[in-house]
């Protein structure tokens, strides 16, 4: 059987929140992932993208999870890069391990968990809240623990360095990448793996590609906002760059909208950086080009509501309007995923409906990202029907 490496699971990295404690020594990081292909071995992808200095993994291993907190210890594979158990990922740069002889199931969990003895700047990484999501920092090497010690490690939603987990997998197999910042950071994409898990026909996984705050014309170059992340011009053309991918579901733009307030009320949000509908257009019509360039098919999904939002205001809302008339109708991309209406409210469309508000008036509740995964094409889901 012809086979391919194909990314099972995935992440952004982003600028992790700057903290006075943003060095770790004697570390060990264990993030579960859920396979969503069937695959004969495997490697992962570390990022050290955001870091301003090398960062140095001890050792690494994967092993599949015990359904709970820990791992099956006979399953325990030990990851080499280079044939070496450590590595140094320089600033700015990513690198690939070795293949490993790591069999997987789709619907199976399984742990790659990390250890850095040396002191570590914990600049490349990205927070993740979905119901798939989130894993734990431990004191000392545990990567072979079975079950991390309770009172030597805590959950964390933070993923740091590891982007991408590939397989070796059937060459019709395919990925579909979720791009956005916190409302695809959050739950509806892990919904969505849910749903392709119990929906799709074997062939697709679902990842996701998101950091919280994000803006697709600007970014914020100063210690109080940096964590909000990178714009699109960076990030999209390094994160679409998965192995196996055919399509990218783009839901991006509301921070472009809702940060510009004026210097008056914060320094760091000038009303410079509030874009007219036009530039908007014109950076999502970035992420298209570069898309194509790449040979991924293009959906795209309308900007939420926003009503009640803290910046809420009336020129907010005819901008998002704009937006989303454009991403409904042009015929530059394959589909529009239409999430505004959705969640909407469908008396009052420019808030969410009654249930669909997490109390922000920004992100959704759980139930509502529910309800986005399911507004995603069944198409998107199965090899067979996505060209």
């Amino acid at each position: 059987m012809s086979e391919k490496w194909v990314t099972a699971w995935g992440n952004a990295i982003s600028v992790a929140e700057r903290r006075p404690e943003n060095y770790a020594k004697n570390l060990t990081l264990r993030y579960p992932a859920k396979m969503m292909l069937d695959g004969s071995a495997l490697r992962i992808t570390l990022d050290n993208f955001c870091g301003n200095e090398p960062v140095h993994l001890t050792g690494a291993t994967v092993a599949v999870s015990d359904g709970a907190d820990g791992i099956l210890p006979e399953t325990l594979v030990p990851l080499t890069f280079s044939g070496n158990a450590g590595v140094t990922i320089p600033a700015g740069e990513r690198l690939q391990s070795d293949a490993a002889a790591f069999p997987v199931e789709k619907g199976t969990t399984i742990a790659v968990s990390l250890y850095f003895a040396e002191f570590t700047e914990m600049r490349s990484g990205v927070v993740i809240t979905g119901p798939l999501s989130g894993g734990y920092f431990a004191v000392g090497d545990q990567t072979a623990n079975a079950v991390l010690d309770t009172d030597t490690s805590k959950k964390t939603h933070t993923v740091y360095f590891l982007s991408d987990i590939d397989v070796l997998t059937a060459a019709e197999n395919r990925t579909l990448i979720c791009f956005g910042d916190s409302i695809t950071a959050q739950a509806w994409p892990d919904y969505l793996m849910e749903r392709t898990l119990q929906c799709g026909d074997g062939t697709t996984a679902v990842i996701r590609k998101a950091a919280s705050g994000t803006r697709i014309l600007r970014q914020y170059d100063n210690i109080t906002y940096d964590s909000y992340g990178l714009k699109g011009e960076t990030r999209f053309p390094r994160e679409i760059q998965v192995a196996g991918a055919d399509t990218v579901l783009i839901q991006h733009g509301i921070n472009d909208i809702i940060h510009p307030v004026g210097t008056d009320v914060n320094r760091f949000r000038p009303w410079s950086d509030l874009p007219t509908a036009a530039e908007m257009i014109e950076g999502l019509r970035f992420y298209i080009r570069t898309a194509r360039a790449g040979g991924l098919r293009v959906y795209m999904g309308t900007l939420l509501p926003i009503e009640g939002w803290r910046t809420y205001a009336d020129f907010r809302e005819k901008l998002r309007s704009e937006v989303n008339q454009w991403i409904r109708t042009t015929d530059e991309i394959d589909g529009c995923v239409d999430f505004d209406r959705a969640v909407c409210d469908p008396e009052h469309p420019t808030a969410f409906a009654a249930g669909y508000d997490s109390g922000d008036h920004l992100h959704p509740s759980l139930t509502a990202y529910a309800r986005m995964a399911e507004e995603v094409p069944e198409a998107l889901l199965r090899k067979e029907e996505s060209h």
